[in-house]
């Protein structure tokens, strides 16, 4: 009878998978010694694997290409970076390995921005795409970096008020895109995004406040949807009425020239996970070219602004059982030294799914469980797998010590759960480990930051503060 752990995965999928393969009864992540990073560094840690940023680039790049070649694309391609997913140095200094652009969503991205062309990581030939509903900093930010000759800088309006706001900044005439404010999903509890101008009022919008005004060139076209890169009935709808937009002005407006079709990309989150990336790629390239061609207009450079699919699949988080509560007859709960809520916000805000496995003691017998985190609040638990509805690990033994990992957690989790702040119910931010491979495939780890203490947190709070400060 098979009821060793490893027998159900084996099971269950096929493995071992491209960065997943065993060790005798250890987890090996890209030929990483997980067990190895938890004796050296501790529990609870998370770590960033460096190459997989440049690995995930380099593909999708490598996908345009190829379908512009197919399809006869007389366009460009430009990789954006979404600095949302993720702001640390250690991130964009992969990314820019790359030759790729950057997208920011708020002033500070700027000054983030600054900050690499001071160190020549970007340069002047670097697009600078400028998202998101643009208060005064955020104005007076990209003011600076096109003043200061950042020729390649595009704000994208999102709101009729931003072009005025830029144009009292701006010392010279400057390139602008338009956000289209796309019709979401009917699962969605509204009908528009509150992002960006509507179909029906860009047009209008054109010829009234940029068509003859001599301070501003109308570049791009920005279309996103939140459901991201799908091949759905939904996805392609909206593709097609953004091309229609993007034929009215193009006829109208000779300096359009570039269409970004956003980020998207979903990244591996079950070892389940099939995703056909290069057809979708074809696909889309295809159905820009056709509408074109039939409009007899010239297609468009085509601009990404990845963000999850850059950064996602580098990113990790391990954790040790602390102890196994049987709370009734049917429910067993493994505590986790540390929180979900806390570390990986997602899997509570919007019950997001990561792929979990257990990096060790693979060749023991399993039980169905349920996670817990260390907070005190009911909601600090992950309960099923993306693929199983259930969780099943290595039955619990207070002699042999269990780790479990969390994988692709790589975007967005930090930011959202606050990093190096004040955490629910005081929970420290666990430390976190680079781990880069140099040419030779030799691995090296770093440690990027401590786990957080109690003073890091009296400090944050006001405790350590002198009485008359």
């Amino acid at each position: 009878m098979n009821t060793k752990y490893v027998d159900l995965i084996n099971q269950t999928f096929y493995f071992p998978q491209e960065e997943f393969k065993l060790n005798k009864d250890n987890l090996l992540f890209h030929n990483i010694d997980l067990v190895g990073l938890v004796e050296k560094y501790g529990s609870p840690l998370k770590f960033t694997y460096l190459p997989k940023i440049s690995e995930n680039i380099s593909k999708a790049k490598g996908m345009f290409r190829k379908a512009m070649e197919k399809n006869k694309y007389k366009g460009n391609y430009y990789y954006c970076y979404c600095t949302k997913s993720s702001h640390f140095s250690y991130v964009l200094n992969e990314a820019f390995k790359n030759d790729i652009h950057v997208e920011t969503s708020s002033a500070f991205d700027v000054n983030i921005v600054e900050k690499l062309l001071e160190s020549g990581k970007i340069d002047k030939d670097t697009f600078v795409i400028c998202n998101g509903f643009k208060r005064a900093q955020y104005i007076d930010n990209i003011a600076n970096l096109i003043n200061n000759k950042h020729d390649k800088t595009i704000p994208i309006i999102d709101n009729y008020e931003e072009l005025d706001l830029l144009q009292d900044q701006i010392e010279k005439k400057f390139k602008i895109g338009i956000r289209i404010a796309s019709e979401e999903s009917p699962k969605f509890e509204f009908y528009t995004s509150r992002l960006g101008i509507g179909y029906k009022s860009i047009v209008p919008f054109y010829r009234k406040q940029i068509a003859e005004n001599p301070k501003v060139e109308l570049k791009m076209l920005h279309f996103f949807i939140n459901t991201g890169i799908r091949d759905t009935a939904y996805y392609w709808n909206e593709l097609v009425k953004c091309l229609k937009v993007y034929i009215t002005l193009k006829k109208e407006c000779p300096t359009l020239d570039s269409l970004n079709i956003g980020g998207g990309f979903p990244i591996k989150d079950s070892l389940a996970f099939e995703f056909d990336y290069q057809y979708m790629v074809d696909e889309i390239i295809n159905q820009i070219k056709i509408v074109c061609d039939e409009a007899e207009v010239d297609v468009p450079n085509i601009f990404t602004e990845f963000g999850s699919y850059t950064v996602g699949e580098s990113g990790g988080a391990i954790y040790e059982i602390l102890y196994q509560k049987q709370q009734n007859d049917r429910e067993k709960w493994n505590m986790i030294d540390s929180s979900f809520i806390t570390t990986l916000p997602d899997s509570w805000a919007i019950n997001k799914k990561f792929i979990m496995l257990p990096i060790n003691r693979w060749n023991d017998t399993y039980e169905r469980i349920l996670l817990g985190g260390l907070t005190c609040d009911s909601d600090d638990y992950y309960n099923s797998e993306q693929n199983l509805n259930a969780i099943y690990l290595p039955k619990y033994n207070k002699e042999k010590p269990l780790y479990i990992g969390f994988f692709n957690t790589g975007a967005y989790q930090d930011t959202i759960g606050g990093y190096g702040g004040i955490h629910h119910c005081l929970i420290p931010q666990p430390k976190h480990i680079l781990i880069d491979k140099d040419e030779n495939g030799i691995i090296a780890t770093e440690l990027f930051s401590e786990q957080q203490t109690a003073e890091d947190v009296l400090d944050i709070l006001g405790y350590n503060r002198k009485e008359n400060e």
